[in-house]
């Protein structure tokens, strides 16, 4: 895709002028983090990384990634109620990937012992990069969908006002009009209270599992922010502090400091160094409460890279919702090739392609929070020391999503104001709520664009890796109705977690 604002890069004086307002503007408005030297502590912060201009995107694509969203979220709910392909598709997995099987015995143990929860809710983010074809159009291309902790939420809603700020100093001012309106926190939030209500406790309250070092803190309050404005009460605690204060009444009701909470929101728990032996133990303490976990532990593995491989076969999503072809053609549409590294014929001949042609694959493990794929000569190394060995069932492959790259300004606190190629992220927030066996809200609330220079291969926002965009609606395609902020924007209805050439949290 073509840059949108040709000559204005050209100007380096201009550039590095408007980057300070930008900045400026960032700081005003709340695009905050805190600092690597001090991540528990906001006595300093510094902006997060954002781009000087919002990103082209193709008004088709954003708005395909929209209407597929409420069906990812039927998929995810689908997925997460169907014991026996978790346990199908899983099965090879757990045998060589611990912190999976980690996960899955829990599982078990909850399913065993009888789901105490009756209320689910799933606060997830579809992430997709845009394909380029022989011809050059763009296609949208699903890298992953994040089913857990899927973050920028609140940091998202920030931005538009930054990038209008930047256009209206320079006079753009329909420009500045095509940036949507965007609030994720909001519709996130709205999904909360939700599950809340349904909860029926009117002094329940919501526990947040936080990690005690914790840069993106300020997108974690949007929507603490936005439930307390419901008068709705959320408390940060640490895997340690259940472990050490939480509890579980004869009803099985979840008590923190002798409060009873209603809603869990994960924003720990996804990756193996976030989990001591104390840490595992409270975690199995809060699935087995009635509390509504966000997500529950079936809807973490649904987001498992074995389960979205296994998705792709066909006939799988025609099981998993029947007698729904639309729906299932609008999600496979979106798919890109994932292939199973399982012992026999075709792993086998997965690997085989992928030794032939590693420019167009990526290794990807069982791992969340960025910086865990594999390209190029490490993939061949890691392929030629895992073909012959049941540890490659850990792993799947993917095809390597080659966008077309374009210019501008990544703003990051020290470093250069210079143009960079770049490649971009789309993430669209879903929300959905389920009561037994009645879907009660499902709904998309928003996007995140992250954008970062091409010689990155993984990692994400926190990182220091992608930073913070905006999309600015592009050329439209054949058929493709208009698109405006309103139809996209909440009112209608982190980090850039692992992904594909530049895919994390």
């Amino acid at each position: 895709m073509a840059t949108c604002w040709g000559s204005l890069l050209q100007d380096e004086q201009q550039l590095e002028e408007l980057a300070r307002q930008a900045v400026d503007r960032a700081l005003a408005e709340g695009v905050l983090l805190r600092t690597l030297q001090e991540p528990s502590s906001s006595d300093v912060v510094s902006y997060a990384p954002f781009t000087l201009f919002p990103s082209l995107v193709p008004s088709a694509l954003l708005e395909q990634a929209y209407a597929v969203q409420m069906d990812f979220n039927m998929l995810v709910d689908a997925v997460s109620q169907n014991a026996a392909f978790l346990e199908q598709t899983l099965s090879s997995t757990i045998k060589r990937d611990n912190f999976t099987a980690r996960l899955f015995n829990i599982y078990k143990q909850v399913l065993k012992e009888g789901i105490a929860q009756t209320v689910f809710l799933g606060l997830n983010r579809s992430d997709y990069m845009f394909q380029r074809n022989a011809d050059g159009s763009p296609v949208l291309k699903q890298i992953e969908i994040n089913t857990i902790s899927a973050s920028f939420g609140g940091l998202a809603s920030r931005t538009p006002a930054v990038h209008r700020h930047v256009l209206s100093v320079l006079s753009k001012t329909k420009e500045a009009a095509k940036i949507l309106s965007n609030n994720p926190s909001k519709g996130l939030a709205q999904g909360i209270t939700k599950a809340w209500e349904l909860y029926g406790s009117a002094n329940a309250l919501v526990l947040l599992i936080a990690q005690e070092k914790e840069r993106n803190i300020f997108d974690q309050r949007a929507i603490e922010n936005e439930l307390l404005a419901q008068n709705i009460h959320v408390i940060r605690r640490r895997f340690e502090d259940v472990s050490e204060k939480g509890s579980l009444d004869q009803d099985r009701r979840l008590f923190m400091d002798g409060q009873e909470v209603a809603v869990v929101y994960f924003r720990d728990g996804y990756m193996p160094s976030q989990y001591s032996v104390q840490n595992w133990e409270a975690r199995l303490l809060l699935e087995r409460s009635c509390a509504i976990k966000c997500p529950d532990i079936a809807t973490q593995l649904a987001g498992t890279k074995k389960v979205q491989q296994e998705l792709s076969r066909m006939g799988v999503l025609e099981m998993l919702l029947p007698g729904q072809p639309e729906t299932v053609a609008r999600l496979r549409a979106t798919f890109a090739g994932l292939y199973s590294l399982d012992m026999g014929e075709e792993g086998d001949q997965a690997i085989t392609e992928a030794l032939a042609a590693p420019s167009q694959f990526v290794l990807k493990p069982q791992r969340e929070g960025g910086g865990n794929n594999l390209y190029g000569e490490e993939m061949v190394q890691a392929l030629e020391h895992l073909k012959d060995s049941e540890e490659r069932a850990s792993y799947i492959l993917m095809e390597k999503i080659e966008p077309e790259p374009f210019g501008n300004c990544l703003l990051r606190p020290g470093s250069p104001v210079r143009v960079v190629q770049c490649i971009s992220e789309l993430g669209i927030f879903g929300v959905y709520v389920r009561q037994g066996k009645t879907l009660v809200m499902n709904k998309h609330v928003g996007h995140l664009l992250r954008t970062k220079a091409i010689e990155h291969a993984d990692g994400g926002v926190a990182a220091g890796v992608a930073v913070l965009d905006n999309p600015y609606p592009g050329l439209r395609m054949t058929g493709a109705r208009r698109i405006s902020s309103e139809s996209v924007s909440y009112g209608k209805d982190c980090s850039w977690k692992d992904g594909n050439r530049g895919q994390g949290r």
